[in-house]
């Protein structure tokens, strides 16, 4: 069971209090945590989920309030859709999705992976609206593209093959 760490500026939007929050962190998901993020792409609302330990990310474009404070769900929903995209073996999108099925929100805590997680903010504005905005039909073609952009936290690896690696599936040869 992940913990989704959300911003100051995410748990406002959520009306989620300090005290609200999970501190610790549930085992059981060799991913780990996520943050997440609220985004303004051309102003409208979209949540950047970033996993902690692969860096591995997408974004749930144009989302309004309900769906936000349904976090979970939303994050399920995205997560899917990006695993899915990647064509992973099912057996292992299967697995990913079933560690993932509940999920706790806490603060917060690593500065490594927020600034990773502005880094990756400001690429998808910039290839969002290069693209037409939040409603292009390419949207799933920039996640697949930043999870194919090196990573300095990651010595400049790639989260898909991060990712790849931490479930033991061999490399794929599309960057």
């Amino acid at each position: 069971m992940p913990i989704i760490r959300c911003t100051k500026k995410l748990q406002r939007e959520m009306g989620i209090k300090p005290s609200e929050l999970a501190a610790d962190e549930p085992g059981g998901s060799p991913l780990g945590s996520w943050h997440a993020n609220l985004v303004f792409i051309e102003r409208r609302k979209c949540v950047l989920f970033v996993n902690d330990r692969t860096l591995f990310n997408f974004i749930a474009p144009d989302v309004r309030r309900a769906e936000i404070r349904d976090l979970a769900q939303l994050f399920l929903s995205g997560l899917a859709c990006a695993l899915h995209s990647e064509r992973l073996p099912k057996p292992v999108v299967d697995q990913i999705l079933a560690e993932s099925a509940q999920v706790t929100v806490g603060g917060q805590t690593s500065r490594s992976v927020l600034g990773s997680v502005n880094d990756l903010a400001f690429h998808y504005k910039v290839h969002v609206v290069e693209a037409g905005g939040v409603h292009s039909a390419e949207v799933p073609n920039i996640i697949r593209r930043l999870n194919r952009m090196p990573m300095g936290a990651l010595k400049y690896g790639f989260p898909i093959e991060e990712l790849q690696s931490l479930y033991g599936i061999p490399r794929s040869r599309d960057r």
